[in-house]
């Protein structure tokens, strides 16, 4: 097959490693795989992995007529089997390329925590949890499978040399010192309340116990993440917390880690090195990866929701005897990496995600027309919606991981905690 993988962002992130990663690991397997993308730090990752990149045109709205017709042209100059759009600009871009090229299907992935109710119903779907997947097939899609963040465990294990040695030297990172690594985008949703709540439980932890925070990434909320982190290492006296910015191969950071905090795709990496793990998630949620909170974990994705914003203490009870106790990191640490092993293995991923393409092509082309109408009112009222909330100064950026699914009163709970 020929598939061209358009991620949403070629920025550090989740979604768009899972998809660089996945896209590879499915040419490695024998297809012909193109990504399709606007510039940016993980374009070099691509080279690493052997992907040819296609430059994509930077939209100024999204959808982006110059996008669509970008996938046009590549469609009618080289013939594509498969459009596969990550995130939901991605896959609506491919949806209305697929709906004039109707020999050429769409597929998406959404590793969000929530899905926008406007990508098409008819659309086959790829989600990151199970809870999402239940969500989502109740909505009425035709469509909808599992794809739970893959690892791949070649790139991404324990006492592989990734550079650690010249990072440690880079940021001045103390061996001798337990580190705490917490690799994220720095986004206001989400991501800020837990690394700001990160940065506090490290400062009160640390007048007992030594301990660096390693925080990796870049965003929006870098400056509200820099000013906190100079008023921390001041208050300590000391280089409690530091901050590295962006790296266009974090793994080195995963291998410093005696402990690691984090969701989604950055959580799993996190496991593959062996690192013993802190689910971070919103309203003062951290939890302990372990035999009892599994399951959780398995249902609901690498996050969850709980009832108190900004409970530092919670966070604290849990890292404080990790940072005393080597044998506990130890032990969680190796049922971590058991996990990832047994659950996300990058080619189990890749033949899962062949077969969804496969299936995609086989469906017969079906009518449309209804269910485009019906998610073109869905999205113009949420862009009537968002235009609303600008003009009071209340705009999500990133607006469907400021609502997850796990969050909602109706959300399925685990079928295991009953």
């Amino acid at each position: 097959m020929r598939i061209l993988v358009y991620p949403h962002s070629m920025s550090l992130g989740g979604s768009q490693l899972n998809a660089l990663e996945l896209a590879a690991a499915v040419q490695d397997l024998g297809h012909e795989v193109v990504v399709f993308a606007q510039d940016g730090p993980l374009v070099c990752r691509c080279a690493s992995l052997g992907l040819e990149v296609l430059p994509a045109p930077e939209p100024r709205r999204r959808p982006s007529p110059a996008v669509v017709n970008a996938l046009l042209h590549r469609i009618d100059r080289v013939g594509m089997d498969v459009l596969h759009g990550y995130e939901w600009p991605p896959a609506l871009e491919c949806v209305l390329a697929s709906r004039l090229r109707p020999a050429t299907p769409a597929v998406a992935t959404v590793l969000s925590m929530a899905v926008a109710p406007f990508i098409p119903r008819q659309v086959p779907l790829l989600v990151g949890t199970r809870q999402i997947a239940a969500a989502e097939t109740a909505f009425g899609r035709s469509t909808v499978g599992l794809m739970e963040p893959p690892v791949d465990l070649a790139l991404n294990r324990p006492g592989l040399q990734v550079g650690q040695d010249a990072f440690r030297a880079r940021w001045s990172i103390q061996p001798s010192v337990p580190t705490v690594v917490l690799v994220t985008r720095l986004a206001q949703e989400l991501k800020l309340e837990g690394i700001l709540n990160a940065m506090d439980t490290a400062a009160a932890l640390s007048a007992m116990v030594p301990l660096q925070l390693v925080i990796v990434g870049d965003g929006p909320a870098e400056e509200e993440v820099a000013r906190h982190a100079g008023l921390i290492n001041r208050s300590t006296g000391r280089r409690t917390v530091i901050l590295t910015g962006a790296l266009d191969d974090p793994r080195p950071a995963y291998a410093v880690a005696d402990i690691a905090l984090g969701m989604g795709g950055s959580a799993l990496r996190a496991m593959a090195f062996g690192a013993p793990l802190i689910v971070q998630g919103e309203k003062g949620y951290w939890k302990l990866l372990s035999e009892d909170s599994l399951p959780e974990f398995l249902w609901q994705g690498w996050y969850g929701v709980g009832s108190a914003p900004g409970r530092g203490h919670d966070l604290g009870a849990i890292l404080g005897p990790l940072l005393i106790d080597p044998s506990l990191r130890t032990r969680l640490g190796t049922f971590a990496l058991s996990t990832v092993q047994e659950h996300f293995s990058l080619t189990q991923a890749a033949r899962t995600q062949i077969r969804f393409y496969e299936e995609a092509l086989a469906r017969p082309a079906g009518q449309t027309g209804y269910d485009d109408a019906a998610a073109g009112a869905r999205f113009l009222h949420h862009t009537a919606a968002r235009y609303a909330r600008r003009m009071v100064g209340r705009a999500a950026d990133e607006d469907f991981n400021a609502h997850p699914v796990a969050g909602r009163e109706d959300a399925a709970p685990s079928p295991v905690a009953g």
